[in-house]
Formats: structure tokens, sequence, C-alpha cells
């Protein structure tokens, strides 16, 4: 059985730091039992150790390109059933490990002395404002179409079931698996220093990194190198998504870019590649179910139907709503998903990169040991102190989880993707014209960015590099050399 997350409660931590909790294990403390009945928990508990080191194993070891079960989802390669159409699917995308150019192990001669990840929440249910559109173009098919023949006869039956904003089971475990890939890399650091957690507000993106330690811990307990106690469940500082709140790993507070003309960038450019590349679609799907009366925008909907009952099964099972588009056409989706992240909160965006400035001035606060220089949207009040923000010595690990817009546009303030010229909006481009930019490359569910200081024999200097989801980004706006590694790092943050 796959690790699942366990429920904790969180209490605020005393004082006026409001917005910060602390995980608390609340059971309470149990009787003394007989020498007998101790030994027999003993017994139980280590055959229990060994069945969850094998699906450890399993898991690490899994990569299969089809099929169902946890063979799709490892540890290692993330998710890999039927990769022709799962890698495509934009934000919607499960994480996958994305190819690097440059090799994505630790340099020879390097040692990390920092490490840094940056999270997206797991595969979730659809929003709560588009559950409604799904169901409703679900429930306008069934009212028009009379007969369903071929790859279509499973919509007859078909009931619109699924949720809203909340973690599937499969976006659990897609956390709980990065909880564990994050302490293997890192595990130098991690069998030494403690693990500083933060999390945006919103319950999914906390419930994640709930997961995400969990996955952490259980990998430090079996790891026999590890040096002192392990205070799990882990503090997790928690930044209100209240309205008017500062935080960084939330985009709220510029009124110029959440109302004004720039709000409707990313969705002025998908528009037109939307009708570009859909209304073939259109054609098809109306000929094959009379009477539907599909519209573009029905297709796009119709196509988010496929990620979105994918995730729902807990093994991530594809859906049949995949295979009613071709391969073809789900490059195309990914293209339109990627014109939405690139021109609403990326490069592409006048005011796209301002929105990850904060989270930057607070990266490079760690990076250097001193406190956070930033007038944009840092709460000060929080990482003014010492126990919820951290930049001493003894603190060089650190986990933050937040959104795909939110850490779309803390690449683009870090400039990652300054070599990517902006995107066509009338022609598709794959990611070797993009120079490694796509949606589904970038801010998948589960998406993961670790940001890695090492020093290394030879440089005078410490050296920064980046990888976004296994990819080891060239960095050259920061003159990055062949492994990635920047040297002058902290002018590249200015």
């Amino acid at each position: 059985m796959p690790l699942r997350k366990k429920a904790y409660e969180y209490k605020a931590i005393p004082g006026d730091q409001d917005g910060v909790f602390v995980q608390l294990d609340l059971e309470s403390p149990k009787p003394r039992r007989s020498l007998r009945h101790r030994r027999l928990v003993l017994a139980m508990a280590c055959i229990a150790l060994l069945i969850f080191a094998a699906l450890i194993f399993a898991f690490a070891t899994s990569g299969s390109s089809s099929g169902a079960g946890f063979m799709c989802d490892s540890v290692s390669k993330g998710y890999q059933c039927s990769p022709e159409i799962s890698q495509f699917w934009g934000q919607y995308s499960p994480f996958y490990s994305v190819p690097s150019e440059i090799s994505t192990g630790i340099p020879r001669q390097c040692r990390v002395t920092f490490a840094q990840a940056l999270s997206r929440h797991g595969a979730r249910d659809p929003t709560a404002s588009k559950t409604i559109v799904y169901a409703a173009v679900i429930a306008k098919i069934h009212s028009n179409v009379r007969s369903y023949s071929g790859k279509y006869e499973f919509l007859q039956d078909y009931q619109y079931t699924l949720g809203a904003d909340q973690l599937t089971t499969f976006g659990q475990q897609q956390m709980v698996n990065s909880g564990i890939r994050f302490y293997e890399r890192y595990q130098t650091l991690a069998r030494v220093l403690p693990l500083f957690v933060r999390s945006s507000g919103q319950t999914r993106v906390v419930e994640s990194a709930m997961n995400f330690t969990q996955g952490y811990h259980d990998t430090r307990v079996h790891d026999k190198k590890a040096i002192g106690k392990d205070n799990y469940p882990y503090p997790i500082v928690v930044l209100s998504e209240d309205a008017g709140m500062n935080n960084t790993l939330n985009h709220d507070l510029c009124t110029a870019f959440e109302n004004g003309p720039v709000s409707d960038t990313g969705n002025d450019a998908q528009k037109i590649w939307q009708e570009e590349f859909a209304s073939p679609i259109v054609d098809r799907l109306n000929s094959d179910l009379p009477g539907a009366n599909l519209t573009s925008n029905d297709i796009i909907l119709f196509m988010d139907l496929c990620p979105f009952n994918s995730i729902a099964s807990p093994t991530g099972e594809i859906s049949p709503f995949c295979n009613l588009f071709t391969e073809d056409e789900w490059r195309q989706y990914d293209y339109f998903q990627s014109l939405g992240k690139y021109y609403g909160y990326g490069n592409g965006n006048p005011l796209g990169p301002t929105q990850g400035v904060g989270f930057v001035n607070e990266l490079l606060a760690r990076l250097t040991g001193k406190p956070v220089q930033d007038h944009t949207s840092v709460n000060h009040t929080l990482d003014g102190s010492q126990k919820t923000f951290p930049v001493d010595v003894g603190h060089q690990i650190f986990a933050d989880f937040s959104h795909d817009n939110d850490m779309t546009a803390i690449f683009a303030a870090l400039g990652l993707y300054n070599s990517t010229k902006p995107l066509s909006n009338t022609t598709i481009e794959d990611t070797a014209q993009t120079n490694g930019y796509s949606a589904s490359w970038t801010v998948p569910f589960a998406a993961r960015a670790y940001f890695e200081k090492m020093t290394c024999t030879g440089s005078r200097e410490e050296l920064v590099r980046v990888l976004v989801n296994d990819r080891v980004v060239p960095w050259t706006s920061c003159g990055g050399d062949h492994l990635g590694r920047c040297g002058d790092w902290d002018a590249c943050f200015v």
C-alpha cells in the first residue's frame, strides 16, 4: 500500500504573526503494555518496515510507459504512462522528469552546501468555477446527442463526478514521492540539517507540503547515516492568501497586474491560437457526435477532461477522454496552455516577472545568509524573525509550496527563460524552438524547482544552478557554464 498523508491540526503561533501555523501531533499518550504485547508490536513493525522498503524500491525503479497502477508514477521519473499524450497536457500534466541537455548529477569534485525546493501542489480536482462548466458541457452532450459509437460509447453512461479544488489521492502520492526524491538527492544535507518548510495558505497547497514532508521523513527514518532526532511532524509556516496579505508564494497585491490591461494578455494570446487549432476538431467531433453543436470553447473544456479524469484515478489511469484526440492535437493543446502561462504570468507579460521578485529576494537572502531586502510582496513580520524565516548557518535546506502561476512569475523574475523568444500565437513551436519552455515542462502538477549552491575544487567562489523538473536550466542570462553553474550568481538576482 502506498504512503498516505496523516491528519494533523494546525495551531497559530502566539503573538502578532498572523497566518503562521505550526503542525502539531495531537495523539494522546498510550498506556503501557505488557512485554509480550510490546514484542509482538515490534515484530509487526519490522515486517511493515520490510514491506515499506520493498514498496519504495518498486516506486523508485518503476518507469513503465504504458499500463495502469503506480507503475505509471515513480519517485525517480514521475508519471510515465502514455507519454505521447500525458506529457502534453500543459499545467495539467502530472510531473515527469524532463530531458536535460546537461547532466543532472552533482558535478565531480563539488559539494552541495545549500538546497531549496520550490514546488507546485499535487494533482487536484478542477477549480470550483471550472467544475461547473465541465459539468455543463457534459450535460449539453447528453441533451443533444442521441447515438454514441466507437471511442465515444463511454460518453453515453459517463457521469461527471469530479470535485473542486482539493488534492486527489493520486496528487497526494505525487507529493509523498516528491519528498522522497528531494531527500535522496540532497541526503548529505538532509542527514544533518533540519528541513524548513513554508506553504501558501490554500488547503491543497498546505496538504501538499504535509504529504511532501511525510515522504521526506519516512526516507530519513530509513537512512542509517542520518544524524540526530528528526523533529517530525515538521513545523510549516503558512502564508495567508487572504486579500491584501503580503505573500511571496501567491500573487494578489498588484492591482495593475490583477485588473489592469495586462491581465488579459494571456487569454488574448490563447484565443488566437484556439481558433487556429480547435476549428478542425470542432468539425470532426460535431460530425462524430451528431447534434452535439460543440464550439471551440467546448473543445478546450472537453480536452481538459482527459487529464482531470486521469488524475482522479488513484493510480493515474489514462481516461477514455484522452483517446478522442490525436497526438498532434495534444501537442497543439499543450501549446495553447503554454501561451496562457507565458503571456499571462511569464516573460510575455510586462508585469509577469514583477510578481516573482519577492520570492527571488527571499531566495537571495537564504543563499547569502543575510536579512531580506525587499519592497514588493514580502511579509516583513515573518521574514524579520529567525523563527519564521531563518537565514543562519544551521538552516541550509528549504522547501516552499506554491501554485503554477506564481512559479511561472518567479522563473521569469530569475530570468531562467530569457533566451525564449516571444511565443507565436499563430504557429506551434516545440521545446527545441522555445529553448526549453512549455507549461508541461515548467509547471505540471507537483512541479519542482531545485536551487542548489555548491563549492567545487578549483573554484574560489560558490556556484549556484537551477533544475526545473529534473532539467538543468542553462541560465545563459546569468553566464552559466557548461554545467549550468553560475559564479557571479548574486548579480543575477538584481
